[in-house]
Parts: structure tokens; sequence; C-alpha cells
């Protein structure tokens, strides 16, 4: 059975242009990189688990703050390069917390070392155009703004 993972994609429109709301990914492994090294807040969620709750939740773990009160519309399940499988609800909101307070996680690092240290999920978040952000998303999430793209009628 394939992992499940859940995440939440907030658009926007800045002067006619779609941006999109995605995180850079935390700990050593990710900080010198840019391009393929952000994602959408999103995380893994067990069988019986409302993947809608499941994507709120993790939204708020990694965000530190709860995902916007607004109608979420699905875009869909979309198959990760992992094999993991990735369920995404998608709402317009201007979303602008004060700061990013991420969840932690134990990484041995560097691997092989028996040092374990606690590294952020995230380190930050931050708005961006859509083309810019089809470069910073790990390849495996660009399909998802593709079908934002085709739900909101810009393709």
């Amino acid at each position: 059975m394939p992992v499940k993972s859940a995440g939440l994609l907030l658009y926007r429109f800045s002067d006619g242009a779609l941006e999109v709301w995605i995180a850079h990914m935390g700990g050593p492994f990710w900080a010198r990189k840019d391009e393929r090294a952000w994602s959408i807040p999103k995380g893994e969620y067990d069988d019986g688990e409302d993947p809608f709750e499941a994507a709120r939740r993790e939204f708020a773990e990694e965000m530190g703050v709860p995902a916007p009160d607004a109608e979420y519309m699905s875009l869909g399940e979309f198959r990760q390069p992992s094999g993991k499988r990735l369920t995404v609800f998608a709402t317009e909101a201007d979303f602008a917390p004060a700061e990013i307070v991420s969840n932690t996680f134990p990484l041995e690092w560097p691997r092989g070392s028996g040092r374990v240290q606690e590294v952020p999920e995230i380190d930050r978040a931050e708005w961006f155009p859509e083309p810019t952000a089809r470069i910073k998303l790990v390849k495996g999430q660009t399909p998802l703004l593709d079908a934002l793209g085709e739900r909101l009628g810009r393709v």
C-alpha cells in the first residue's frame, strides 16, 4: 500500500498574476538548495483519516498557524516519484503570518555520524509567481500547478 500524504496549496492574484504559497524544506540537506527544494505544506496520514483534515493539520504543524478558513477545492491525487500518493486541496487566500514556526523532527546528520539533531520540517515559506514556483517546487509537485491552472481556467 503506498504512503499517503495530503497538503494545501494556497494561491492569490497579484496584479493579475497567479502566485502560490510554498515552503522551503528544512534541515542541513536542503540548507544550500533553492531550485527543487520547496514544497506545498503537506504530510502523511493514516487509513481512515480524512485527507482534508490531515492537510489542515499538517499545514498548521508546518506553518505554526492554522490554515485559512476558506472554501477549498480538491485538485486531486498526484503520484510522487517516491510512489507516495499526494492529495491536494487549494484555496484563494491572502495568507500573511507574522512568522513561520515549523514543527521539528530528529535527523542523524551527517548521515552515519551517530549525531542526531532536531531540525524544522520547513525553514521558511513565501509567495511566488507561478512560473518561479515551477522552478522551486520539487519535481513531483509541479503537476499541482497544472491542475490549479486548469481549475482556474488559466491554461
